[in-house]
């Protein structure tokens, strides 16, 4: 996105709402997963390299919008994607989080690096084989393929 934005001046507002003109309708409400998140104690935040728009729609489709607390989205990342460290940094600090009583879900190992050395919790949640790659990295400190129970045993 950067690049499209840099070298031939494509709106942000444009390519966010361009990229994330999808399909969602292959998404199904999820009650279960929505009361796992909701029994969490703590704020329960996004960080993502989507929009707001994006991760609303998702939300409303899921069925659980209103079990978090906020959406830390590209544009408040200054269009720096994760993995970068200054986008952690940023969201830590916007939010008031203190890396060492919070916890990173993510899809790509890599992505957890940062967190991690952040004095972050992380877990790689896993739903098809290729997100497995990076699973044993010292970074990971969790890993699993069902995130209700996963989360259901955090919330006992």
């Amino acid at each position: 996105m950067r690049g499209m934005m840099t070298l031939h001046g494509v709106s942000a507002d444009d390519y966010l709402a361009y990229v994330h003109k999808i399909d969602h309708s292959p998404l199904e409400p999820n009650p279960a997963l929505g009361e796992a998140i909701a029994k969490l104690a703590g704020r329960k935040l996004i960080l993502t390299n989507g929009s707001v728009d994006h991760v609303d729609a998702v939300l409303a489709r899921l069925g659980f919008a209103s079990h978090f607390d906020g959406v830390f989205d590209i544009i408040a990342a200054e269009f720096e994607p994760k993995p970068a460290e200054q986008t952690y940094r940023k969201f830590l600090s916007d939010h008031a989080v203190d890396p060492t009583r919070a916890a990173m879900f993510e899809d790509l190992a890599r992505n957890l690096t940062v967190p991690h050395q952040l004095g972050m919790t992380t877990v790689l949640v896993v739903r098809e084989d290729w997100e497995l790659e990076g699973r044993d990295a010292a970074h990971v400190d969790h890993v699993t393929d069902d995130l209700t129970g996963f989360l259901d045993r955090l919330a006992r």
